[in-house]
């Protein structure tokens, strides 16, 4: 089997006000904190990540890059294996697991991106969190008319990074803005339910992210 990029997205929710206590709090910094992948679960994209798959991974990125303060992941979906600097929005401060729930906080960057992105998280626009990584997938069972495919992530697969998209994969995962003083506290922001066809906020990214664009 070859090798190819993956990329599986999750979805989260922003309240206003938890926003302007995050920026209040962190010294004008957004930072927020929810689902970044799911082990033992199929997603949108019909594949399945083994948890020690994950675990591996998470464990190897958590080394490599958040503690080197280099856990760097782009607006939107790049095509690429390499992250982009010039498109770099933000940075993983830490990661942790909730039963089969991996969960991490993250630094919004002061760059064009990353203002892109706090300011659609003002705006109230539905975002989500893409994977991004290199391996192969096996077949494991056939769906029927109009459905996926189950497709297991084989023990080939490298993580690269964690991205902001407009349209994500894995069932109810959404990040929040929290406290930096709050990184290590144990906290569920797993959310059960969610609209992922609600157009009406996603539409407006395009146009949010444009008028910032002018601004800069």
């Amino acid at each position: 089997m070859s090798r190819e990029l993956l990329v599986d997205y999750l979805p989260f929710e922003v309240k206003s006000e938890q926003i302007n206590e995050s920026l209040k709090e962190n010294n004008g910094k957004l930072i927020v904190k929810g689902v970044l992948q799911r082990a033992e679960s199929k997603n949108q994209n019909g594949r399945v990540y083994p948890r020690e798959v994950l675990v591996r991974e998470a464990k190897k990125y958590s080394t490599t890059y958040i503690k080197e303060r280099r856990a760097m992941g782009e607006l939107d979906h790049p095509d690429s294996s390499v992250v982009n600097l010039q498109n770099v929005s933000h940075n993983i401060k830490e990661m942790h697991w909730l039963g089969d729930d991996l969960l991490g906080t993250v630094e919004v960057l002061g760059t064009p991106s990353g203002n892109i992105l706090k300011e659609l998280f003002k705006a109230g626009i539905k975002l989500g969190i893409s994977s991004r990584g290199m391996g192969s997938v096996e077949t494991v069972s056939e769906a029927g008319d109009g459905e996926e495919d189950t497709q297991e992530v084989q023990p080939d697969f490298e993580l690269i990074a964690f991205d902001f998209v407009s349209n994500p994969s894995t069932q109810g995962a959404f990040l929040h803005p929290t406290n930096e003083g709050k990184l290590n506290e144990s906290v569920d922001y797993r959310v059960d339910e969610r609209n992922p066809n609600e157009c009406g906020r996603w539409c407006k990214v395009e146009s949010i992210a444009n008028d910032i664009i002018r601004g800069i």
